[in-house]
């Protein structure tokens, strides 16, 4: 575990970052009052420390309208250590999963994804839930409307405390 305290300057930081990592070093700069060169130290250390993983471009889907978007709720049959990593490794060799979280309550995983197409979302799901020994059961919720989307995490609390106060090599 790699220690990574954060003044509010990170968090202000860590929040413009989120909002639009296009943003040049003196812009964010000039939002935080501190140089590009500071930035710049600032994103490296947040890099390093694993909390910055990917700078990626996010289409609103609304704009893409071929894309099925879909909420699976998934219960496994053997919650054994070996068979979650096996299936958690299936769900990360697909790539219209966009999302995928193991739960607590009535399901063990909610998967999110996103085909182009029903045909390939019949295609995907039959592949990863009904062709899969050990998935007990599984429901699909599909999107009518993305209200609101995004990956956009807290880096603290309303209060102003808690959040990321480290992060794993």
């Amino acid at each position: 575990m790699s220690d990574l305290r954060l003044d509010d300057l990170d968090h202000d930081l860590l929040a413009l970052l989120q909002r639009d990592a296009s943003r040049t070093l003196r812009d964010l700069g000039d939002e935080v009052g501190l140089s590009p060169s500071a930035v710049l130290r600032r994103v490296q250390r947040y890099r390093c420390a694993g909390l910055l993983s990917h700078n990626v471009a996010v289409l609103d889907p609304r704009h893409v309208p071929e894309v099925i978007l879909a909420v699976c709720l998934v219960t496994i049959e053997d919650d054994t250590p070996e068979e979650g990593r096996r299936y958690r490794e299936r769900l990360l060799e697909v790539p219209e999963v966009q999302q995928a979280y193991e739960v607590s309550g009535d399901y063990d995983y909610v998967v999110v994804l996103a085909c182009v197409g029903m045909r390939r979302e019949n295609e995907v799901a039959k592949r990863l839930f009904q062709q899969d020994p050990n998935v007990k059961r599984y429901t699909t919720l599909f999107v009518l409307d993305p209200v609101r989307t995004g990956s956009a995490l807290p880096t603290r609390g309303p209060d102003g405390v808690g959040g990321v106060t480290g992060a794993t090599d």
